[in-house]
C-alpha cells in the first residue's frame, strides 16, 4: 500500500470518514504519521472551542471576582477555586461518572457521556478559571491614570469598559493567555486517558500513538511523531497569539511593547 493510500485511508478516521479496521502488522512509517494526524483533529477540536468558548466566561467571571458585590465576587471567587484547586484528570473523571448517573435519569443526558461534549464542557470550565484569574490580576494591574483619563473625557460604564479598561486588560494579560492556550492544548491529551472512552476506536493523537506503541513494543517512533505534532501545534498557536498581541499593541512605540514571553506551564 502506498503513502498517498494510506493517507487517503486514514487520514480523517478519527473522525469516522475511511477505513474503520486499524491495521494490525507490518505497522510503517506513513501508518503512524498518518494516523496520529488524524488524531490530532480532535485535540484541535477540543482546544479550539474550549478556548473560544472559555474567553467570554473567563471575562464575566474577572469581572464578576472584581466586583464590590458580594453575590457576584463569591461565586466567582469559589468557581475560580474550584477548577484551579484541583487536577484536572480528578475533573474529567468527576464529570464523566456525574454524567454517566444523569444518564441513567434521563436519556437527554447522553450526549455528555461521549468525548465531543463531555470532556469539551470540562476543558471550557477549566481553561475559564485559569484565564478568569490571569484576567483578574490584568484588571488589577490597569494603571489608574488610565482610568481617571477616560473618567476626564466623559467615560463611564460600558462606554469605558469597551474602551478602556478591556482593551488595556488584554493587553496586559495576552502574554500570560498565550501561555494558558499553548498549555491547554497540550492538556487535550488526557481526555481518553481519563474516563471518556473512545467510541470506536476514534481517539486523539495520544491515544493513536499509544496504540502503536503497545502493538511494536517501540515509544521512541511514535511518541516522537507526537511531540513533532505538538511542536508544531504550539508554534501556531504562538504565532497566531503573537499577531493579536501587535495588533493589541499597535498604538505603543515599537520600543515601549510589551514583548511576549512564552513560558510554558510544566506543571498545573
Amino acid at each position: 500500500m502506498s503513502c498517498l493510500q494510506t493517507i487517503a485511508d486514514y487520514g480523517l478516521r478519527s473522525i469516522g470518514i475511511g477505513e474503520r479496521l486499524l491495521p494490525r502488522t507490518d505497522f510503517t512509517l506513513c501508518q503512524q504519521f498518518t494516523l496520529i494526524g488524524s488524531g490530532m483533529i480532535w485535540n484541535i477540536y477540543f482546544g479550539v472551542v474550549a478556548l473560544a468558548a472559555g474567553f467570554f466566561l473567563a471575562t464575566a467571571v474577572a469581572l464578576g471576582k472584581g466586583s464590590r458585590h458580594w453575590w457576584l465576587r463569591k461565586p466567582s471567587e469559589w468557581f475560580i477555586f474550584l477548577f484551579r484547586g484541583s487536577p484536572l484528570f480528578i475533573q474529567f473523571f468527576f464529570a464523566y461518572f456525574a454524567f454517566l448517573s444523569l444518564k441513567s435519569v434521563h436519556p437527554v443526558f447522553d450526549p455528555f457521556t461521549a468525548a465531543w461534549l463531555g470532556a469539551l464542557i470540562v476543558l471550557f470550565l477549566n481553561t475559564s478559571a485559569y484565564t478568569a484569574e490571569i484576567f483578574h490580576g490584568a484588571l488589577k494591574s490597569i494603571p489608574r491614570g488610565d482610568i481617571e483619563a477616560a473618567d476626564a473625557y466623559g467615560f463611564t460604564g460600558w462606554a469605558r469598559f469597551r474602551k478602556i479598561t478591556w482593551p488595556t486588560m488584554l493587553r496586559l494579560a495576552w502574554p500570560a493567555y498565550t501561555n494558558e492556550a499553548i498549555f491547554l492544548f497540550h492538556a487535550t491529551t488526557l481526555v481518553f486517558f481519563s474516563g471518556f472512552p473512545a467510541w470506536q476506536q476514534r481517539g486523539d493523537a495520544l491515544y493513536y500513538a499509544s496504540y502503536f506503541a503497545d502493538k511494536t513494543f517501540n515509544p521512541f517512533v511514535p511518541y516522537p511523531i507526537l511531540a513533532g505534532y505538538f511542536i508544531l501545534l504550539t508554534l501556531s498557536v504562538i504565532g497566531l497569539y503573537g499577531l493579536v498581541n501587535r495588533r493589541l499593541n499597535r498604538h505603543l512605540p515599537q520600543i515601549g511593547r510589551r514583548r511576549m514571553r512564552i513560558r510554558p506551564n510544566l506543571i498545573r
